[in-house]
């Protein structure tokens, strides 16, 4: 499986002939580029948020899901299951907790799992939500999106084998007040932290490490 960090929460995965693309933004808004090759299939954490929901930067036709929508029954498309669970990006601002959804999925046997654009730490129901994911697409640009320090437990309560920061600030993103990469990276071992100098990594079952690693992605568009 291949796959590919385009900028933000926007990720292009590749398995069995298959490609899917998560979270896609709003170019002109959150400053990356479109996406100009076709894709089977978008999913995005909400229909309402222009940083996470610009389906239609995408090229083809792809079937397009609304986690949002799938939290009870799942989905499942071109052989691909989705299942997801609600969250919101504030518990505290009530009357606009800008809701969407976490997600997960799985690609030649390999379970993925995004985390939205949630910004409160992840309840017992998320976090059981998320157990036996072995790559977490994970939020580390801080407020408005989860703290690092709860993020740091989710790491460690779901124990993927591996860990692709998103959603940070990049000399790119018009979001100029999320934090960069290094102040999550910083968190951890040095041994555990690879910069891959490059926008996509190839994996499967058979390489997946043994322990959590965190892999660090350039952004491609």
């Amino acid at each position: 499986m291949k796959i590919r960090w385009c900028g933000h929460a926007t990720f292009l995965l590749e398995g069995n002939g298959t490609r899917i693309v998560t979270d896609p933004y709003t170019p002109e808004v959150a400053g990356y580029d479109p996406i100009d090759e076709p894709v089977d299939i978008v999913i995005m954490s909400s229909a309402t948020d222009r940083f996470h929901s610009c389906a239609d930067m995408v090229a083809g036709d792809p079937v397009v899901i609304n986690a949002l929508d799938i939290t009870e029954t799942g989905a499942e498309v071109k052989g691909v299951r989705f299942s997801s669970v609600p969250a919101m990006e504030s518990i505290v601002h009530k009357s606009d907790p800008d809701q969407n959804a976490m997600y997960r999925f799985g690609v030649e046997g390999i379970e993925i799992g995004h985390m939205g654009d949630v910004g409160n730490p992840l309840s017992e129901t998320q976090l059981e939500f998320f157990k036996g994911v072995d790559i977490l697409l994970v939020l580390t640009g801080g407020p408005p999106t989860i703290e690092l320090n709860d993020l740091d437990e989710v790491i460690d309560a779901i124990q993927p084998k591996i860990t692709i920061p998103m959603h940070y600030r990049t000399d790119k993103v018009t979001l100029t007040r999320i934090l960069p990469v290094d102040d999550f990276t910083a968190r951890y071992p040095a041994e555990l932290v690879h910069h891959q100098g490059q926008s996509q990594i190839e994996v499967s079952r058979s390489n997946l490490p043994d322990t959590n690693q965190i892999y660090v992605l350039d952004y491609a568009n």
